[in-house]
């Protein structure tokens, strides 16, 4: 199958977070199966420019990928060049897979599939969330919905939500929706070992102080630190270690947070990390701990299955029912402080909670098991077509 990915933002923007990782994984275990992969994207990377050529495509794991620039409106991803090659080409492709609403490249991408007669996919990537839109942009993205944004979604040959809980918050839009089909994100095992490696002096050093919780992913309003910090308090003689990229600015607010709850001594803030530093924070925390607002689906709970160890996450976290029903963490409904409290308490239980997040990887969520699960949907949405 001749399959055409659009996605605003793609590797190597590691800043935008999980789900430019989670679509190369799909794209590249396609390839894999024998699909001809092509993703079309934009080169922002944060608030610069990836260093990639807009010229000729480049190829990673496989997957070809063609980089367009984009002009201001930045914050859409308005990139007109995006848009023509789309109009070219998109005809030579068998289905169409859309990354992300609100912004332009899906919608142009829409748009272009429909004039010519090529089935596409929707994936939102926990963007149509209610309560998001409601305290972000609410009148604004409601708008463009009203504009745009409705018709990609009800003429998509199909939904993708990565959770059941993605598809529930989908479903109270109240919008005439395609058919809904959750197919989860995946894991690759491999970046989550050390490879041989020693973890950096800092990590080391936090390594040696005694048991500590891990936060890993941006800062954001959304990944609900502030709650999070303030429950410290009720955790004693643990340590927080907080990992992830500040595209938002908010570690100021949260170090002042942190004292006035009289926790800052107990919580490291260690920017981004990778490689045998992630490796060393996922292999050795007592506990994963995700207190998200919104979260479409959570990667960072494979992350910390695959290494072994329990996760602490929120009912609004799309893996929360998974973690509750493999037994592989806490989902923390109430107290925070006082989830925490309990699970320290009881090595032996984190360490068997661990173990069931490993096999329920090895079970679920495999990349192979995922590619397998979204190539019916593919056909499934040729079919309709």
């Amino acid at each position: 199958m001749r399959i055409l990915h659009v996605v605003p933002t793609y590797l190597p923007a590691w800043r935008h977070g999980g789900p430019v990782f989670a679509i190369h994984g799909l794209c590249k275990t396609l390839v894999a199966r024998g699909h001809a992969v092509t993703v079309f994207t934009t080169n922002v990377h944060g608030d610069g420019n990836l260093a990639v050529s807009l010229e000729e495509p480049e190829q990673i794991d496989g997957v070809v990928v063609r980089y367009f620039a984009v002009r201001p409106p930045r914050r859409l991803y308005y990139a007109p060049s995006l848009g023509r090659s789309l109009r070219a080409a998109i005809a030579g492709f068998d289905l169409v897979h859309l990354h992300s609403v609100f912004l332009w490249p899906t919608t142009a991408a829409a748009r272009a599939a429909e004039r010519a007669g090529v089935p596409y996919i929707l994936s939102p990537r926990g963007m149509l969330v209610p309560d998001l839109m409601r305290s972000r942009g609410r009148w604004r993205k409601s708008a463009w919905m009203l504009l745009a944004e409705r018709r990609t979604i009800e003429r998509a040959a199909a939904l993708h939500a990565t959770s059941p809980l993605e598809a529930q918050e989908a479903a109270r839009l109240g919008l005439s929706l395609p058919t809904v089909h959750v197919v989860p994100n995946g894991i690759d095992p491999e970046p989550w070992t050390s490879n041989g490696s020693a973890p950096s002096a800092r990590i080391q050093d936090l390594l040696r102080g005694g048991p500590f919780l891990l936060f890993l992913g941006r800062l954001s309003w959304k990944k609900g630190l502030d709650r999070l910090i303030p429950a410290m308090a009720r955790v004693p003689g643990a340590a927080l270690a907080v990992a992830g990229n500040d595209e938002e600015n908010v570690r100021p607010a949260l170090e002042r947070l942190a004292q006035k709850a009289g926790v800052a001594d107990r919580i490291a803030f260690l920017g981004p990390v990778h490689g045998a530093d992630k490796a060393a924070l996922l292999h050795r925390a007592s506990a994963l701990v995700l207190p998200s607002r919104s979260e479409n689906f959570g990667n960072v709970v494979l992350e910390s299955w695959t290494a072994g160890r329990p996760v602490v996450v929120t009912p609004e976290v799309g893996l929360a029912a998974e973690t509750r029903e493999s037994g592989a963490g806490v989902v923390a409904e109430g107290d925070l402080g006082e989830a925490l409290r309990d699970l320290l308490a009881n090595p032996d239980r984190c360490d068997e909670m661990g173990r069931r997040g490993a096999a329920t990887v090895r079970e679920r969520y495999t990349w192979d098991s995922v590619a397998r699960e979204m190539e019916r949907v593919y056909e499934q949405a040729r079919q309709r077509a």
